[in-house]
């Protein structure tokens, strides 16, 4: 499947989808057509049998500083209830696409990540963050709910319901080494190897098993409000749903022939969606 984003740059090589926010001189501030196109592009990649992984970065000193102030907030004033309640559901709408697709979603955090891009990159299964990254949910500070596009259901899952008030409550910004002491990045690399990083583990992930990736994914999310021994039953179909895969048996011919395993590159379809929603 090939895709033409007009807003943003997106290239699919070696079974990753790098996308990259292209508005450096506004640190990759979001506008309407970002939003709706970013939201289609997730979508459309999950019809997109060679890509495996995903990576989301920004060019320049951001990674994304939130709505334009001049391409959204200022036009907001002019919308009535309505109005704002359909811009609302548009940008929870990319939280939703990145949340539900079903491949890994590696944030790479070069810089500012504030605003809707720290919801962003609370959507992502993994973040790699810059040591110069900086972060905040900064809602509060405009007059606005910290509780905003799925932050106050995403972020207490990451770092814990008390560190999550505290951010969402103050909007205040934390550095990369508070991110990592808290939990929200999974690593602080030097400025110039961010990118790199997060190319490298989605590479890994790309040469694994995609289909048990894809259940992987599922049932961090279905899990999440099950009790134990329904996640114990959920996880039991999920692994039986895996060992009857041609990956499995791939895996332990490889592990015999002493050799790297070649994984199917299938579209992830079928059984990995409904497994844990018993």
């Amino acid at each position: 499947m090939t895709l033409f984003p007009k807003s943003f740059e997106l290239e699919i090589d070696r079974g990753v989808a790098a996308i990259t926010l292209n508005r450096p001189e506004r640190l990759n501030a979001l506008t309407f057509e970002i939003y709706g196109e970013l939201c289609s592009t997730f979508r459309s990649l999950e019809k997109s049998a060679e890509t495996r992984a995903v990576t989301i970065t920004g060019k320049g000193r951001g990674f994304c500083s939130g709505g334009d102030v001049e391409g959204i907030i200022a036009e907001l004033f002019a919308k009535d209830a309505r109005g704002l309640l359909e811009f609302t559901r548009v940008t929870g709408a990319l939280i939703q696409a990145i949340a539900e697709l079903r491949r890994p979603v590696i944030a790479a955090i070069n810089g500012v990540c504030v605003g809707a891009g720290a919801v962003i990159a609370s959507a992502c299964d993994l973040r790699i963050a810059s040591e110069k990254a900086r972060f905040g949910f900064i809602f509060p500070k405009v007059g606005l709910s910290g509780a905003d596009m799925g932050a106050s259901f995403l972020l207490p899952r990451i770092v814990g319901h008390g560190r999550a008030a505290e951010l969402l409550f103050f909007g205040d910004l934390i550095d990369a080494q508070e991110a990592y002491r808290i939990g929200f990045a999974n690593r602080v690399v030097p400025e110039g190897e961010v990118v790199s990083t997060a190319r490298a583990w989605a590479e890994r992930l790309a040469r694994g098993p995609a289909f048990a990736h894809s259940m992987t994914k599922q049932m961090l999310e279905s899990e999440h409000t099950m009790p134990l021994a329904a996640a114990i039953e959920a996880e039991a179909q999920a692994q039986a749903i895996c060992m009857a895969h041609p990956d499995f048996r791939t895996a332990y011919e490889a592990n015999k022939e002493k050799r790297a395993p070649r994984f199917e590159g299938a579209e992830i379809v079928g059984d990995a969606d409904t497994a844990g929603r018993a």
